[in-house]
């Protein structure tokens, strides 16, 4: 069974409202492949919300205490991305997920490119605050852009 972002799968929970749909990833969670999951939902985020971004560093430093995420208003979101990220995770074992498809460049779910903290558009590699707790888990994260390579069973 896999985890994929509820936005690929066509849940319109993004910060704006939107989804990210991608079709063949919808067919596997309608074929009982995957589930789908929103760590910023779970985390008590609404929808929609401001957007967020990770602040000097990515989601390796948020769990080091070295960064922190915060929204154009400034507020900081860091322990509602914390806890949805600890929340999917708990669903994830419960289920007995073997490998995630997430949203690159989020927050939470980027696994190779997230953006910088600057609200400009730029954007770094870097991990998602969800994703690096699924790494120190020792689960395998893929996103949107690379999932071909995994081999789904």
């Amino acid at each position: 069974m896999l985890g994929i972002s509820a936005c690929l799968g066509g849940i319109a929970c993004r910060y704006d409202g939107q989804s990210n749909t991608i079709p063949e990833l919808l067919q596997l969670v309608d074929d009982g492949l995957a589930i789908m999951i929103c760590p910023e939902v779970l985390g008590g985020l609404p929808v929609p919300r401001r957007p967020a971004e990770i602040q000097k560093g990515d989601g390796f430093d948020v769990w080091r205490n070295q960064s922190r995420v915060v929204d154009t208003d400034g507020e900081d979101v860091t322990e509602l991305f914390k806890q949805g990220a600890v929340k999917a995770y708990n669903e994830i074992e419960k289920l007995q997920i073997s490998g995630l498809i997430l949203k690159e460049r989020s927050p939470s779910c980027g696994s190779g490119l997230i953006y910088d903290g600057s609200f400009s558009g730029n954007r770094i590699a870097g991990v998602g605050v969800a994703t690096a707790y699924f790494i120190q888990q020792g689960l395998k994260v893929y996103s949107e852009e690379n999932w071909r390579e995994m081999r789904i069973t």
